[in-house]
C-alpha cells in the first residue's frame, strides 16, 4: 500500500524539507531540479567496489538548463527522509514525459536520508528552470529487515 502524499510530506518536513503547497499532492510529493551534471568520466562498478565518474555541473542559461537530447544526472532540490517502515520510490511527472523525457531513481531504503540524485533521459531538447518541479516521491510499506547503512547515508545534509 502507498501512503498518502500527507504523509510523504511529513516525513520530508521531518527531514528538514521546505516544501511548497504545490509541491504536496494526494499521492506523493513533487522533487525539484537543485542542479544537472554532465558525466566527462567513466565510472566503474566491480564485484569488490565503485567508482562514480567525473561529472560537470552544468550551469543554466537565460533562467533555464538548455538540454540536448542526451542523458544526464539530476540532483533533487529537496532532502529526503525515508522513514524506517518504507521504501521510497520516485517516478517522473507526467510532463517530463510528454515532453520526450524520463527520469530513473534507484529505490531508496528504510532509513535513507540524504539529498538525492537520479538520471535524467532527455530524448528532445528542452529547457528546464532550476527548481522546478520534476519527478513525485511516493512512499509504501516495505516488509525488511534493518535500515539503510550505505555511503550515500546522509549525502550532501
Amino acid at each position: 500500500m502507498f501512503d498518502s502524499g500527507a504523509t510523504v510530506a511529513a516525513a520530508l518536513d521531518e527531514g528538514g524539507a521546505d516544501l511548497s503547497d504545490a509541491q504536496r499532492q494526494p499521492n506523493g510529493v513533487d522533487l525539484t531540479v537543485g542542479a544537472v551534471f554532465e558525466q566527462t568520466d567513466p565510472g566503474a562498478i566491480r564485484r569488490d567496489g565503485k567508482r562514480v565518474g567525473e561529472r560537470a555541473e552544468l550551469e543554466p542559461e537565460d533562467g533555464a538548463y538548455r538540454l540536448e537530447a542526451g542523458t544526464y544526472v539530476v540532483r533533487y532540490g529537496e532532502p529526503v527522509r525515508i522513514p524506517d517502515e518504507r521504501i521510497g520510490f520516485v517516478l517522473p511527472r507526467s510532463t517530463l514525459l510528454r515532453n520526450s523525457c524520463t527520469l530513473d531513481t534507484a529505490v531508496w531504503d528504510a532509513g535513507y536520508e540524504g539529498v538525492g540524485e537520479g538520471r535524467l533521459d532527455v530524448g528532445h531538447e528542452i529547457a528546464i528552470e532550476p527548481g522546478a518541479r520534476i519527478g513525485q516521491l511516493v512512499l509504501a510499506a516495505a516488509d525488511h529487515e534493518g535500515t539503510y547503512e550505505g555511503e550515500y547515508q546522509g549525502e550532501r545534509l
